[in-house]
Order: structure tokens, then sequence, then C-alpha cells
């Protein structure tokens, strides 16, 4: 955002207003009855769904919709005739700064931080959708932001709502499971593309996309039809992964009932590519088919946590105390937490614990409710986030929350790619047998205080991805 927009609006915001919004009065100044006006980008798809958890009251009016693709928006627009449409984010900050109170984004990752940071810097209260951010710079920089202005935010995984989080640690800090030394996560995901090779084709520019917005900080490169709709979720260039998608919902649970931190290491193996007969292909512009990661935390309570994350149809080992006719996770996925003196499994969509082996839930004396529950749980989560905006309290995933767990996820992305990297041998060139460095695998130490790699200079890139000109942060 140009430094004139700001000064410009900044002057506009002193002297007048097209509507009033709710932050003019004051913090903790907010009458009941008051509305919290709303600017939403990224209205189709999965934007829809979240507008439509927000618009669970009337306390909520949306002033502006904005998206690049007028075909995935158009269900929306026609929801909300009223209210201001257009494409480019940028005009929403410069005509309606003032008409908004909050926003809400759903765009593809890459998209986040760079739609996010002027809104925020200007005050505006912001619901997020996971991942926070598209890189580990990005999600320090908006955590700092949000702390520094005062505003609500939320970042869109449910799970941080549930009553079962909640429940799973109440029963660890009671001492059920005595200290955590492991904690097994995974997911049916990827459901879209991946370990594929970068289109290269140039398709037609659909009539209803504008196509250089939606690429926004991406570098610019020719439309293809494999990358939209969904399926940029496998490009690093604007997603982050099976890992990026879920690993905001899975891990969430043992990052918030642990306490847990930045980690102090990370390391992968993922899903190798072939072309033909026993030759390597290079196609680290996507993320891999599958992988596993581990993390690993420090903790005052427990001491050292394994986090280890499988995606891709991998799975972890089923506990011994399993019985046959028993199973561990659901469709999407899950989590088990081992301890010192049981093991809790919490399934992915219900978010509820449960021990094993399972006789031990008819012994278990569950210790008194006492952490604040969220009403309506996940499916009040985005009512949550309205909740604090015009109560002046704070969402069940903030930033301060959400943001160091989108920086964990984050971590597991740069050990995958720190994988996928793998330079030529000397003389070889592709084609040749193995022409690829093996492996890959490279264990990433990572100084979370000062975020920075401390053993893989190359990685360091990542931290703070790239932008194309004219659109940096």
């Amino acid at each position: 955002m140009k430094r004139r927009s700001f000064i410009k609006n900044s002057v506009a915001a002193a002297t007048t207003f097209s509507i009033v919004p709710s932050f003019v009065l004051g913090k903790n100044h907010i009458p009941p009855s008051d509305t919290l006006y709303v600017g939403a980008f990224g209205v189709g798809g999965r934007g829809a769904g979240v507008i439509k958890g927000l618009d669970g009251t009337k306390k909520v009016k949306f002033s502006v919709l904005c998206d690049v693709d007028d075909r995935m928006a158009s269900d929306t627009y026609k929801k909300y005739p009223s209210a201001k449409k257009y494409k480019d984010f940028r005009k929403v900050y410069d005509n309606h700064l003032n008409d908004i109170d909050a926003i809400m984004i759903a765009t593809p990752d890459h998209m986040h931080a760079s739609i996010a940071l002027p809104f925020m810097r200007a005050k505006k209260h912001a619901y997020v959708e996971k991942p926070l951010t598209h890189n580990i710079n990005e999600a320090r920089l908006m955590t700092t932001i949000a702390k520094e202005n005062g505003i609500v935010t939320q970042m869109g995984n449910q799970g941080a709502s549930s009553d079962g989080s909640r429940q799973a640690k109440e029963w660890i800090k009671s001492g059920v499971l005595g200290k955590i030394y492991k904690v097994d996560c995974w997911t049916n995901r990827p459901v879209w593309p991946q370990g594929v090779s970068a289109p290269t084709q140039k398709n037609k520019v659909p009539k209803e996309l504008d196509w250089n917005l939606w690429l926004g900080a991406a570098a610019m490169r020719d439309y293809n039809d494999a990358y939209l709709p969904f399926k940029w979720r496998g490009f690093w260039d604007f997603g982050t992964g099976a890992l990026g998608d879920m690993g905001c919902h899975i891990i969430e649970s043992p990052f918030s009932v642990l306490d847990l931190d930045y980690p102090t290491e990370a390391e992968a193996s993922c899903t190798t590519n072939w072309i033909g007969d026993f030759v390597e292909a290079n196609y680290s512009k996507s993320c891999p088919a599958s992988s596993i990661v581990r993390l690993k935390f420090n903790t005052n309570e427990h001491g050292d946590i394994a986090l280890n994350w499988y995606d891709g149809g991998l799975l972890p080992d089923l506990p011994d105390e399993l019985k046959d006719a028993e199973t561990i996770g659901d469709g999407g996925g899950g989590s088990v937490f081992y301890g010192s003196r049981g093991i809790m499994v919490m399934d992915t969509y219900s978010n509820n614990p449960r021990l094993l082996p399972s006789e031990t839930m008819s012994l278990l004396n569950p210790p008194k409710p006492y952490l604040k529950r969220i009403p309506g749980g996940t499916s009040g989560h985005q009512q949550n986030f309205v909740d604090a905006c015009l109560s002046g309290g704070e969402a069940s995933s903030d930033f301060k929350r959400s943001g160091p767990l989108t920086e964990a996820v984050l971590m597991g992305n740069l050990a995958i790619k720190a994988f996928q990297l793998k330079e030529l041998k000397e003389g070889k060139k592709i084609g040749d047998w193995a022409p690829f460095n093996y492996p890959g695998r490279r264990k990433i130490m990572w100084d979370g205080a000062n975020m920075r790699v401390t053993n893989f200079e190359k990685a360091n890139e990542w931290v703070k991805g790239s932008y194309r000109k004219g659109w940096e942060l």
C-alpha cells in the first residue's frame, strides 16, 4: 500500500465517515446494539462458508465484498446486493477504509498477509482463514501488528473453539497422562494434485477472472487451468500443501493443550517422483504427494516433545493399546498423545478426547471443568470473533495464539522444501542416471526468538518469501 494512500485515508478518518464504525466510540464503550461492519475478501468457495458463519447474527453487516473472480463470487454477490463490489482490495482500502470495522480474508494463502496488513495497521479487526500466512515472517509480522494496535483477531481453525480441546487440556493438566513425550498427527489430505510439474501451457484467462490480481504478490506467469479453482494449494508459490491446509486444524490441539511455542528443530521425508526409468524428477515447484514431518518442542512442564506429522496416505504406528475392532481418527485425520501414564486420542472433526485402552475411560475421574467454553463450540467460531469485536474481548484463536501455531506448521514446510532441494551432481544433467544428490533430507535447526534457521542458510530465504515488484509488504 502506497504511503500517500495511508496519509490520505488517515486525514479522511479524522474528518468524516460515510458510516460511523464501532471502534470510533472507543474501546470498552461499544453499545450492545452496535453493528459490526465487515469487508470480506475472497468471498467464493471457502469464503462463502465463512461469511455464512459471520452472518449468523443481525449485528453483522457486509459493507464491501471483494473477489478477483466473479464466477466464484456470484452467489455471495447475489446474497448481499447492497454491498459494494470490488476486484482489487487496494481500491477497498482507498475508498472504504472508514466504512468497515473488520475484515474477513479467505483468499489463496499467498495473499493473506498482503491484504490483511494494510487494514490491520489501520486498526481494523481481522478474521483470516488458515493457514494464517504463506510464510513465517508474515505470521510474525501479523502477530506483532495485532498486538501493537490492540485489535481483535481470529484465524479460521474451528477446533480452537471446541470443548474437546479444553477438556483435553484439563485432563493433561490434572496428570491423567503424566508427562507427554510424543504426539502423532495425520490427515487424509491432499485431495488436490501434489507432486506434479508446474504447468507450462498457456490457457485462455476466463473473462470473469482478473489473473494479474489473483497472482498478486506472486511472480507473473501465464494462466493455466491447473491452478484454479482450489488446485493452487499444491503449488508452493500460492499454497502451503497438506500440512498448511490441515496442520492449523489438527496440530492446534497439541499446540494449545501442551502450551507449545516455537519448535527447536524439524526434518522431513517426502515422496520421490520419477520420470521414465530411474530418472528422478525435479517437481520442487509443487508440494510432495506425501510427507512425514518431525518437529521437536521444548517445554517446561513436559521436557522435550516430539510431534510427528503424516499426510498423503502415510499413517503413524497404531498404539498397542488399540483393540482389533477399534479405530483412531476419523475421515479427516487425528492425533494421538503419548504420556508416561497413558495414551489419549483426538479425532479431527469431533475433537473429543478419549483414553486408550478404552476400558480406562470408565475408570477416569475427570477434573471439574474450569477452562472457559466457547458458546456453540466449533460452530460458534466465527460468532466468537464477532462477539469479541463488539465486546472488546479476545477471540479463541487470536493471532498471539494462532501466529506461533502457524509458524510451527510452516517450519515443517521448511523441512519439506529442504528435502525437495536436491542439487545436480557435478558433471550430470537432467536425464542422466540418478542426477540428484540423495537424500535431500536435512534437519533444520530453528532459533525461534530470532526467526532464523541456524544450520542451513538457504532455508532463511523461505522464511521471508519473495514478492513481485510493487506488491512488497
